[in-house]
């Protein structure tokens, strides 16, 4: 872009209304994100939750007030090229010196792509790429608010009170039951993590300013230097069942990190003047993951979608291989594909579902968009929406287009619709998740190795951690209030550090909206060997006294289900979450096991969590022999098959 002259009164006036709309929806956003810590003071948990919820919808709202705003008072639409033009560089030298610059580059980016026709989509008149670096951008106001503190123990002794100073700094104004203690917790648990038999010069603790909140905890998240090595912490600061505080656990290292951080869990509230920064600090300790779901996690999902599509982007320039229909057993109501190369999938909604689903497109997008608000419990996977995509015709196989062509022909669009000869495949609505391997693949596998080999003890490890945390899954579902409905293998992934995700939402439902019900007894015996239902069912009736003929017909996967997790066919477990969450009940559900907790060292009467209750030990599996693991896989194959 080169224009001689940057003289357009109009221009100024777009760009000052812009920047304007964006530090109102930032100013806004923030300001909620900072009440979170008030709410986690008050313990006022419903309140939390409803702020999560009312958050995500804060962007779209200023967006389209700030459309609004543009047309009414410089009729922007029809406005010539070269207004836009001076508008985005006037733009770019009011973000010099801002705090969000690169956020305010996508609010620019969603306003004009609601007013201008998709031929001006290129980087003279939108930010294609970021124009303002948000390198070593710092607070306004250093003195009052910072990106991170550090502190300096001057030697082994010193660490103890420096953690609890550090603590302290965070300035909750609710009173720790015992703060002492639960430090002297976190140094026993830290020292182990590195060479603290000399201090070199650089030890230090640094820690992120603002507390990370989520549902009932608050998480100080930081690193500790000495020499060479860094220890990635967390401290996850919950409330006891007196409404004190105590320090839970220390989550260490870069796994520990990235499930707190994951995919499945609701966004954190966390005060930021300077997200950037949050965000490359995040990065240090968790190299490995996309800075788009670092900016999905502190809540900016738009940011985190603009930065996704811009990662998609390259990666398709510096890749050949073609879309393909995704392995696995087609679903009844989307449609899936995925790029083998890259570590995403892709769903279209189809235009006809079967007579057994009983649900329009529509609805299946309000449950989509359900989730997206609702705590997803580290099981529910968060989704990308992306509409009118624009994919090369030449990366997609022939037989990906005539799937779509014929399950979702509403959807797709060929041709070259900029003009510039080359052909695109253009889809109308499509949702992209993080790729997983499909439960009911991982237990085949399991079960083919097995076969081959009954005394493969790795095998048997993952099919037993596999059925158990299927069934923890489902309790942390209940526990969240979301019914999965469709409880099919098939239906969950399991992700790289072995937990199970549900990822198919069209049949999901509040737990305080069924009806759980005992199957009534047979009126006599013709009913008793018919097989048809001699009762009746109503739209929301389950009975979860049924699910084990259609999810355990495998006699392994019987075996290890009922040891660990019986309950979920007793309709009294359903009712009993079902009263407790009627009752205004917040289960308390933590991105880390029982066994992490300080607390199992400890008398102290905390509220019980869904995930602890799950988690229970359990006796040693029996031996199997070849004949079973034999009859376990075909049974298995075979019973999926019939589902599907």
């Amino acid at each position: 872009m080169l224009l001689q002259r940057i003289d357009s009164n109009v221009a100024w006036g777009i760009a000052r209304a812009m920047i304007d709309g964006f530090n109102r929806h930032y100013r806004l956003f923030r300001a909620e994100s900072a009440r979170a810590k008030h709410r986690f003071e008050t313990a006022d948990w419903a309140g939390q939750q409803r702020a999560q919820r009312e958050r995500i919808e804060f962007y779209d709202l200023r967006v389209k007030e700030c459309v609004t705003r543009l047309e009414r008072e410089f009729q922007a639409s029809q406005q010539p090229m070269e207004v836009w033009q001076q508008a985005k560089l006037l733009y770019i030298g009011m973000l010099v010196d801002h705090r969000q610059p690169e956020l305010a580059e996508t609010f620019f980016n969603s306003v004009t792509t609601k007013i201008l026709h998709r031929s001006y989509f290129q980087n003279d008149f939108i930010f294609v790429r970021p124009a303002i670096s948000t390198e070593y951008i710092e607070p306004e106001d250093p003195s009052s608010h910072t990106t991170y503190r550090c502190y300096y123990p001057q030697t082994l002794e010193e660490l103890q009170p420096t953690l609890q100073r550090m603590v302290q700094d965070f300035g909750l104004r609710v009173p720790f039951e015992d703060l002492a203690r639960d430090v002297a917790d976190v140094h026993d648990a830290l020292l182990p993590l590195f060479d603290h038999s000399r201090l070199r010069p650089n030890f230090q603790i640094q820690v992120l300013d603002s507390l990370f909140y989520r549902n009932k905890g608050a998480y100080a998240v930081g690193k500790l230097i000495n020499g060479f090595q860094e220890v990635p912490f967390a401290l996850p600061i919950l409330h006891n069942a007196h409404g004190q505080l105590v320090i839970d656990a220390l989550l260490h290292g870069e796994d520990d990190l990235l499930m707190l951080f994951s995919f499945a869990r609701a966004y954190f509230m966390v005060d930021m003047e300077v997200p950037s920064a949050y965000v490359q600090f995040l990065r240090s300790m968790m190299p490995r993951k996309p800075r788009a779901e670092f900016y999905n996690a502190l809540g900016l999902a738009k940011q985190g979608k603009t930065l996704f599509y811009r990662d998609f982007l390259y990666h398709m320039r510096h890749s050949t291989d073609k879309f393909r229909i995704a392995p696995g057993i087609k679903g009844m109501v989307m449609l899936v594909f995925d790029l083998p190369s890259f570590p995403f999938v892709f769903k279209v909604i189809k235009d006809r579902f079967p007579p057994q689903k009983d649900i329009t497109p529509e609805q299946v997008r309000a449950k989509y968009q359900l989730v997206k608000q609702h705590d997803r419990a580290g099981r529910m996977a968060d989704t990308l929406e992306f509409s009118e995509v624009g994919f090369p015709r030449a990366r997609f196989t022939d037989e990906l287009i005539e799937e779509i062509l014929r399950e979702a022909p509403s959807q797709i669009e060929i041709g070259d619709r900029n003009g510039d000869g080359n052909v695109e495949v253009v889809l109308k609505h499509v949702y992209i998740e993080r790729r997983m391997i499909p439960l009911n693949i991982y237990l085949q596998e399991c079960f083919d190795a097995l076969k081959a080999d009954p005394n493969d003890q790795r095998a048997r490890q993952q099919l037993e951690h596999a059925v158990i945390e299927y069934g923890n899954a489902i309790k942390d579902l209940v526990a969240a209030n979301i019914f999965p409905g469709d409880m099919l293998w098939k239906n969950f992934g399991i992700t790289r550090h072995g937990k199970v995700v549900f990822y198919d939402y069209d049949e999901i439902e509040y737990i305080t909206d069924c009806n759980f019900r005992r199957v009534p007894p047979p009126r006599n015996e013709d009913d008793e060997l018919s097989g048809e239902v001699w009762y009746s069912v109503g739209p929301h009736d389950v009975f979860p006294e049924t699910f084990g003929p259609f999810l355990l017909s495998n006699p392994l996967v019987r075996e290890i289900f009922m040891r660990h997790h019986a309950d979920l066919l007793d309709v009294e477990f359903w009712l009993a979450h079902q009263q407790r969450l009627r009752a205004g009940h917040v289960h308390d559900i933590f991105p880390y096991e029982q066994s992490r907790r300080f607390s199992t060292r400890r008398a102290v009467a905390l509220s019980p969590t869904a995930e602890s209750a799950a988690r229970a030990a359990a006796p040693e599996p029996p031996p199997l022999d070849g004949a079973a693991l034999v009859a376990a896989s075909s049974t298995f194959s075979s019973a999926e098959g019939v589902t599907a």
